[in-house]
């Protein structure tokens, strides 16, 4: 025992205050060992450190990972949706988008689908004493497929383009508020700092994979993703047709481990149907986002592994705070009632999701506050609201949504569900493009909808959740919400940098949030990917990113 409590202390000796608050947490019991792993990486700790602390603590090592036992030089196939729009990594959102610049580029560091960060090209990372300077040690010897070295310069380069307002990216959803152009800094050829416009404890998932924009590009970037596929990664671009497919081989100049498949294949499909029919049929291997509805019959097939990541991904269903019939919170709460979660889960979603409690705080994440009372589908209490709002004779409001994945049935369900307190709810269903259009208030259906529905993807921690979607000058707060504390909460939550100063904040959160009732949380599904048997090493995680390198034939 003495032994173990000295190398603990020697352990401990050079950590910071922060750090070593993490480790107490941990010893006493208030942290679990996920919540450990988890949060020790976000502050940069290395996962072997942190097993090495569990072991000094007494409570066993960190679990590590099997690479799967498959022959090089096989032919990967996967089908997944069409890349929507053109596939450049400044503004690319589409599921089809995503897995094309993955395979090619990299991030900065990988959330792993543990929502533990694990270096990718950053070796290290630190946060300075409150949060505002976070500074990065990049890794050395890294190429780009078009031959130079990957150093700060482009990674200043990255960032910039990321953070001007001027290039529209998704990624300003996740820097409004934190990161300006400018504000990512060379210290020299392997380092950078990233300065803040205000203190952020989970800022690391922010140029994370959990920032699907941030692969890492040349400092020369030019805007011609589709002619260069110049990245760092693992595979190589071999070609590339619109609307049809594209195929990856080996890069083999890679500075990881070098790619087992001899080549990877991908065929873009506009509904999932086709998808499970060619997965049948055997013209593919792997289908990347299987919806638990449509693949229902992939979900008990002997002859397919399914892979089910839980995630954060949600299908939020908004109401308009600022005009009726849901400027009342009292109604917008009677429509949150009539929701049958737990039918949801079971049967919508086929065991493969988890009860939402009208937070984007999922389950999954440490931060959430487990003491909040869980809301259940209560139409007494419905009615009693609408009364008191002086609705108790029902309206008629238009939800607007996509077609996609289980939205038409789920908003089908919502329906049903609300005509029990007198609201007829007619449905509007389009396509993807036509209903998000260019994501920008006055010109998209999604964002300007009296009652919407969207998907969501995972994301490691909820600020894009919280900043983008719900705060008052969020950009994509397609329930018009604005509330002061609201606001003032969520500053709090992201400038927090220990985990119990985070739970105390989205506890008042989540409260807030119930008492509102600007958007509806049903359920967080999982990310569910479809695999041949036979089929081995294929890594998807919850942000539609799926990494072939490791992958083979048995």
């Amino acid at each position: 025992m003495a032994r173990k409590i000295k190398l603990l202390d020697n352990l401990r000796s050079g950590l910071t205050a922060l750090e070593n608050h993490l480790v107490d947490g941990y010893i006493d019991g208030r942290v679990s060992r996920r919540e450990l792993l988890r949060h020790g990486s976000v502050l940069g700790l290395s996962l072997p450190f942190l097993g090495r602390i569990s072991l000094a603590a007494g409570f066993g090592a960190a679990p590590t990972l099997a690479r799967a036992n498959v022959k090089p030089g096989a032919t990967i196939r996967v089908a997944c949706h069409v890349p929507q729009g053109a596939v450049d990594p400044l503004i690319v959102g589409s599921e089809g988008g995503l897995a094309m610049i993955q395979q090619v580029g990299e991030f900065l560091c990988i959330d792993g689908s543990d929502l533990t960060l694990q270096p990718c090209l950053a070796e290290t990372w630190k946060p300075n004493e409150d949060g505002t300077v976070w500074t990065f040690t990049l890794r050395k010897g890294v190429k780009f497929h078009s031959g130079g070295e990957m150093k700060a310069d482009d990674v200043v380069a990255t960032f910039d383009r990321l953070a001007d307002p001027k290039n529209a990216s998704n990624a300003l959803s996740v820097f409004k508020g934190v990161l300006q152009k400018g504000a990512t800094r060379k210290v020299d050829d392997y380092t950078i700092e990233f300065h803040l416009d205000s203190r952020s404890g989970n800022f690391p998932y922010l140029v994370s994979s959990d920032n699907y924009n941030a692969i890492i590009l040349p400092a020369s970037y030019a805007g011609d993703f589709e002619k260069s596929w110049d990245g760092t990664g693992p595979f190589k671009i071999d070609k590339y047709i619109p609307n049809v497919g594209a195929s990856f081989v080996p890069n083999e100049n890679y500075w990881g481990p070098k790619a087992l498949p001899a080549r990877t294949e991908f065929t873009f499909f506009r509904d999932i149907q086709p998808e499970i029919l060619a997965f049948q049929g055997g013209q593919v291997d792997v289908i990347n986002a299987l919806p638990a509805t449509a693949g229902v019959a992939l979900l008990s097939d002997p002859g397919v592994d399914i892979i089910s990541v839980k995630s954060s991904g949600h299908h939020a269903l908004h109401m308009r705070c600022d005009m009726d019939p849901f400027k009342d919170p009292r109604v917008r709460r009677a429509v949150a009632l009539c929701i049958d979660r737990d039918k949801l889960v079971k049967g919508l979603m086929k065991g493969h999701a988890v009860v939402g409690n009208d937070s984007p705080f999922a389950p999954i994440y440490p931060s959430t506050d487990p003491t909040v009372p869980q809301r259940k589908q209560d139409i007494a209490q419905a009615k009693e609201l609408m009364k008191a709002a002086g609705m108790e004779k029902g309206f008629q409001v238009t939800l607007s949504t996509e077609q996609f994945l289980e939205i038409p049935t789920y908003v089908q369900l919502i329906q049903n569900w609300t005509k029990e307190i007198g609201i007829d709810v007619k449905l509007e269903i389009m396509d993807y493009r036509t209903y998000v259009g260019n994501a920008q208030y006055g010109t998209s259906r999604w964002l300007d909808s009296v009652m919407g529905c969207q998907v969501w993807y995972h994301r490691g921690v909820p600020n894009v959740f919280l900043g983008g979607g719900l705060t008052s000058d969020g950009p994509w707060n397609p329930s018009h919400f604005k509330n002061e504390q609201f606001d003032t909460l969520n500053k709090s939550y992201v400038a927090a940098l220990d985990l119990e100063a985070k739970r105390e904040a989205s506890g008042r959160i989540e409260r807030l949030l119930l008492d509102q009732s600007p958007v509806v949380y049903g359920y967080f599904f999982n990310h569910l990917t479809a695999i041949k048997k036979g089929v081995a090493g294929v890594q998807p995680n919850a942000m539609n990113q799926i990494f072939l390198q490791s992958a083979g034939k048995e």
